[in-house]
């Protein structure tokens, strides 16, 4: 395993939202660069750009419940040399304010930093209003667009300070609820860069954001099995690192995608056209189909969407045509 922690997969691995990493990584770039400034469409607690407003006051704007607001006021304050940070819960930005990210952002490529909070179904009991599914979908269709989905809150601290110097306009997305902590200090991160987070040779699991945790546990539940399942760790889903996902799916010739998001135009959908064109590979989809999402703790419903670890074990067996030993 690269650089990972050795309890993946037990009860005593360390939790933690990896919007918390997002906000120690942005405190720092803030404190390397003073054109750094934050935005926020009244969250500031909750998407942790609070570490602006604390710090530096005078880099900070609330622009309120505006979220279109938000997107062309950052817009705006890049075009006059800043950086911008525009924070949300990601229903609402990109989810609100798309139209004003792809024109006044991307159209004119703005280094703005959109900071999607709160994304996927781990959001918890706030239920399918709050529980942002097509953000992918609707981000890396985006011309310009960079889009990360970090798997903890070390990596989220790695990638918001990477997004900070890329000079592009970039997409990070968070969860809400505490996940596991697996990767450390010493774990390599580089934007468009994906990781063999565990090596394997009978099929490879590509997994983004917050299911590479999930995809690691199933992996170590298939080797009980006899089953070699090789880990692909993807946090940059736009641009993909198109040399290590096809170099992994010649070897196994079967793969799996795995996230926490709708599989229509999602992070599966980047990987099945990418392979479609240049190596047609037997591809399984695993994320949210064609539904939205429901109020519940954030465990019931990676069950009930079946995008568990166990679920994840479930497809491989069928895909390999194995039963469990």
């Amino acid at each position: 395993m690269m650089h990972l922690v050795t309890n993946i997969g037990d009860a005593d691995i360390k939790m933690e939202s990896n919007r918390k990493g997002f906000g120690r990584g942005l405190l720092a770039a803030a404190k390397q660069n003073d054109k750094i400034v934050g935005l926020c469409a009244d969250l500031t607690e909750s998407t942790q750009i609070s570490v602006i407003a604390e710090e530096f006051p005078d880099r900070y704007v609330e622009v309120g419940v505006a979220e279109q607001n938000l997107a062309t006021v950052g817009s705006g304050m890049a075009a006059m040399g800043k950086i911008p940070f525009i924070a949300s819960y990601a229903a609402f930005c990109p989810g609100r304010d798309w139209e004003q990210i792809r024109t006044t952002i991307c159209l004119n490529d703005q280094p703005v930093k959109i900071v999607g909070a709160h994304a996927g179904v781990s959001v918890g009991p706030d239920g399918a209003t709050h529980q942002m599914l097509e953000d992918i979908a609707l981000m890396r269709v985006l011309p310009n667009m960079v889009v990360v989905a970090p798997a903890d809150s070390v990596e989220a601290e790695k990638a918001t300070l990477a997004i900070a110097k890329n000079g592009k306009p970039s997409y990070i997305r968070l969860s809400r609820s505490d996940i596991p902590v697996f990767t450390t200090a010493d774990t390599p991160f580089e934007l468009g860069k994906a990781y063999v987070f565990n090596e394997g040779s009978d099929i490879s699991i590509m997994a983004t954001g917050t299911m590479t945790y999930h995809a690691m546990a199933a992996a170590k539940m298939l080797k009980k099995d006899g089953i070699s399942a090789e880990v692909i760790h993807v946090p940059t889903i736009k641009p993909l690192d198109e040399s290590t996902i096809l170099t992994s799916a010649k070897k196994t010739g079967k793969v799996i995608t795995i996230e926490e998001a709708q599989i229509a135009g999602g992070f599966g959908s980047a990987i099945t056209e990418l392979l479609a064109e240049k190596l047609p590979t037997q591809v399984f989809r695993m994320g949210i189909r064609d539904h939205f999402g429901e109020s519940g703790k954030p465990e019931e419903l990676l069950n009930k969407f079946g995008i568990s670890s166990v679920h994840i074990v479930m497809q491989v067996h069928g895909m390999l045509g194995k039963t469990k030993a």
